[in-house]
């Protein structure tokens, strides 16, 4: 199910995710909304919701009875794996193909660190009949999305933010999922940014934060060597 609204001058797309959670009370399916910016979800009758796959909460004012067959941490969900698969663009030659990437997000138990003591995410790319695997190494969308890309042949690549010439991550780090800075209001001085001092110079000048899957009709693909994180 697919619906398109307008914020401002771009499409952001409302989109469901089918996918599945299973924890030591056992595994059922689930259905993943994202309108964009937030992830929400219903598991055993309780709504969650989170700007990334790692910090889904419950909603406010939830009973507390409700909430004994689940784990948190710091009120986010965690002792379970959440899996769902995301429609995403491939361009291959002047072709557009229907990409499935299947997420597979591990996360562990409390740390008396007030993390946790495993966060495991593991993605591949369906592409027509072959996936193309990660190696879950990197822990973050991130990594995972840049390795896909480079497990793809020639002239083919992912077509979404994760690979857009005006999108970047802040130099003081980020999160698994959905913390990308947008520059398309500012295309010319984020692309002259080279530096760790160009980045902050620019970076109040950012359009807005996206995830590493959206999509907009300002798309351009990255080239190497492209703004700060090259």
């Amino acid at each position: 199910m697919q619906q398109v609204e307008i914020f401002g001058e771009i499409e952001a797309v409302n989109i469901s995710y089918l996918g599945n959670y299973a924890d030591r009370f056992g595994s059922e399916t689930i259905t993943i909304h994202n309108d964009g910016r937030v992830l929400r979800t219903m598991i055993r009758s309780v709504a969650f919701w989170g700007y990334a796959f790692d910090g889904l909460s419950p909603e406010e004012n939830t009973s507390p009875e409700k909430l004994t067959s689940f784990t948190l941490q710091q009120g986010d969900l965690c002792s379970c794996i959440i899996e769902c698969d995301i429609p995403t663009p491939v361009e291959a030659g002047k072709e557009i193909i229907e990409g499935r990437l299947h997420v597979r997000l591990d996360l562990g138990e409390p740390a008396d660190t007030g993390g946790l003591d495993r966060e495991t995410l593991n993605l591949s790319l369906v592409v027509g009949d072959t996936i193309f695997a990660g190696s879950g190494r990197s822990g973050w969308f991130e990594g995972e999305l840049e390795e896909l890309q480079s497990a793809l042949p020639v002239g083919t690549y992912i077509k979404a933010c994760i690979n857009c010439a005006f999108s970047d991550y802040s130099p003081y780090g980020h999160g698994l999922f959905g913390s990308m800075a947008c520059f398309r209001d500012n295309k010319e001085e984020y692309l002259s940014a080279e530096t760790k001092d160009d980045i902050f110079r620019v970076w109040d000048t950012l359009t807005e934060y996206v995830q590493e899957r959206y999509l907009c009709p300002e798309f351009q693909r990255r080239r190497p060597g492209t703004g700060y994180r090259g």
